[in-house]
């Protein structure tokens, strides 16, 4: 892997700090991967129960008689209930009703606060755990959170485990932390990639996921830690789980920053050379250059001679169709020594490179580098727990160098199986594109692609940033052209779970539509739930009506289960409080199906129903 041109005139720079990353990971991890598939193959799931007539249908396909077209029945209440017993019903309509009101809501931290002081923290505990903690949180450790992993297993739903423990911090402690002083005066940088006080807070504004903030090496030591006891209780706890992982507590935001500002200029270099050879406004993988034109217009912007050019594209044995892509593009690098010769881009006006920020010392040199290993050191101890590995998604102005890095394990540790999983927002108005690359990289390479398809959680604060600091808002104008982009992503990877079957995907929805869509597709593409290459994901305590059916009739599906003490994860509880306030006002429905299965039951008799498994 490389980072710039070959050529000693042609130092144009491409964005990737992956070679250092790949430098951790040498040819005898490779081997061990290798050699060691057999006893690190994951188990299938073997637990799921006998499918019920009212709950699915099954007809032959007029192409395939093999094929079975399977409907799921989400009214049915006693299949999506049948792993609760009724105070676990009660406490679910307790906790959504309270969700419903906007002052409990707004006010829930202090609430909490105010219940902690009054009632002491033994009350205090006893009181969150018989409702919101234990409706969202499995429990406080590993152990704990065993009996629920084991119970959703039995009725066919498997667990990606996290551990959301936070920082209590004050809006002024988070601002302190985000803002990094030594690339304060660096006047290059553009304002979406640096950090800005107003948004230092970065928990402002999102709903549905943990934040990190950097303190130093050894609280990002720590929080490795805390994800390798995380991997190693999946293992354990489940045959066939996930386990998930954040970038951003991993080291210092301001690189991932750097890296991410570096990786769209680049982007935007080959969207300028294509837009001279008029395919601007394409998708990014039918933008193909022409090559002669290419060479021409990188010998004009002062890049390198023309011979350099030639032997620059002869060298990588690229073009020989007569025209490069984006993906053919992002190959023409070379090897780096020091990562801050990373950060150098293109000025698109003048054809000249320029740092992107002044030199790194030593001590921010090894910043980085312990950061990209620490990323290996999980993939490696994902691989040798047979857990796989969902790499969450975070704000955009990270993300473009979350998703590299995420790649670049990919790349390594899906060679024989779907190991590490991206996760692409489908909020963002450049997602098609993403998936759409990163697929196709997958098939020239011949690695297992790996997806989780959300819609996003940092929309309110994506938006108010774009607003305030002054650039293009990233996230599609409305929540139908959202709906459209998640579906048109989602069909591009089922067609390519079609054509090869080395594609993988996590449909992480609580939208009923869009399961019913993913159903719809695979059904016409003839993709069995027992292959296990599409999945459906779920928060735990939302949605039982979606994962419990979805588990009794044989798919792959998934609670994300966090855990951690009560007190500590109460920064979490409070965001469960702000996304079910919108949700539940949104719809009544699944407050409805639980009052439904509870009066099914009392006129049954079934006062006292528990749980068979």
């Amino acid at each position: 892997m490389s980072f710039g041109l070959k050529s000693p005139n042609l130092r144009f720079l491409v964005p990737s700090a992956v070679s250092l990353f790949r430098s951790t990971v040498t040819s005898k991890q490779r081997k061990e991967v290798e050699g060691g598939k057999k006893e690190q193959q994951l188990v299938e799931c073997t637990v799921v129960k006998a499918v019920q007539v009212d709950l699915i249908s099954q007809t032959k396909n007029n192409t395939d008689a093999q094929t079975r077209k399977i409907a799921i029945d989400f009214d049915n209440t006693h299949e999506a209930y049948k792993s609760k017993d009724n105070i676990e019903l009660l406490r679910s309509l307790l906790v959504f009703k309270l969700c419903t009101f906007d002052f409990l809501v707004d006010k829930n931290k202090e609430l909490m606060d105010l219940s902690k002081k009054v009632f002491g923290k033994w009350l205090f505990e006893r009181l969150m755990k018989m409702t919101f903690y234990g409706q969202f949180v499995a429990g406080e450790d590993h152990n704990s959170i065993k009996p629920l992993i084991h119970k959703n297993q039995a009725f066919g739903v498997g667990s990606v485990l996290d551990y959301s423990v936070e920082e209590d911090l004050t809006q002024e402690e988070a601002e302190k932390k985000e803002m990094d002083p030594a690339h304060a005066c660096v006047d290059r940088r553009e304002k979406k990639y640096k950090a800005h006080r107003q948004f230092g807070d970065r928990r402002g504004g999102v709903v549905s996921a943990r934040t990190y903030f950097y303190a130093d090496e050894a609280k990002c030591d720590a929080q490795m830690e805390t994800f390798l006891n995380c991997i190693k209780a999946s293992g354990g706890a489940s045959v066939d789980g996930f386990s998930a992982v954040k970038m951003t507590a991993l080291g210092r935001p301001q690189f991932l920053l750097q890296f991410s500002e570096v990786l769209v200029k680049w982007r935007r270099f080959f969207n300028l050379l294509a837009a001279q050879q008029g395919k601007s406004g394409m998708d990014a993988l039918e933008q193909k250059l022409e090559l002669e034109q290419l060479k021409e217009s990188l010998a004009k912007l002062g890049v390198g001679n023309k011979d350099d050019i030639e032997n620059w594209f002869t060298g990588e044995k690229l073009g020989s169709s007569g025209t490069i892509d984006l993906l053919d593009w992002n190959s023409l690098i070379n090897d780096r020594t020091k990562i801050s010769n990373l950060l150098v881009i293109p000025n698109v006006e003048t054809g000249q490179l320029e740092p992107l920020l002044r030199k790194f010392t030593v001590e921010e040199e090894k910043q980085m580098k312990r950061m990209l290993q620490r990323v290996d050191v999980l993939a490696k101890h994902a691989v040798d727990n047979g857990v796989r590995l969902m790499v969450d998604a975070e704000q955009t102005y990270f993300q473009p160098a979350i998703s590299r890095l995420t790649l670049e394990m990919q790349r390594i540790f899906n060679r024989e199986k779907p190991i590490i999983f991206n996760t692409y927002q489908c909020y963002l108005k450049e997602a098609y594109d993403n998936v759409s690359v990163d697929v196709e990289l997958s098939r020239r390479e011949g690695w297992y692609f790996g997806a989780k398809l959300v819609r996003g959680a940092y929309m309110y604060q994506e938006r108010s940033r774009a607003k305030e600091i002054g650039y293009e808002d990233p996230i599609n104008p409305d929540y139908e052209a959202t709906n459209r982009m998640y579906h048109k992503c989602l069909e591009f990877v089922l067609e390519e779970i079609d054509h090869n079957r080395k594609a993988n995907v996590m449909v992480a929805s609580h939208n009923e539509d869009t399961v019913k869509f993913t159903l719809e597709k695979m059904n016409e593409m003839g993709l069995s739930p027992t292959e296990k290459k599409v999945y459906f994901g779920q928060l735990l305590g939302m949605c039982d009506q979606i994962s419990f059916p979805l588990g009794q009739a044989g798919f792959p599906v998934y609670k994300y289960v966090p855990y951690g003490p009560v007190n500590e994860v109460i920064p979490y509880l409070s965001r469960r409080a702000l996304e079910n306030r919108g949700f539940m006002k949104g719809s009544q429905r699944e407050r409805s199906l639980l009052w439904k299965e509870l009066k099914r039951r009392l006129l049954n008799g079934q006062i006292l129903y528990k749980p068979v498994y």
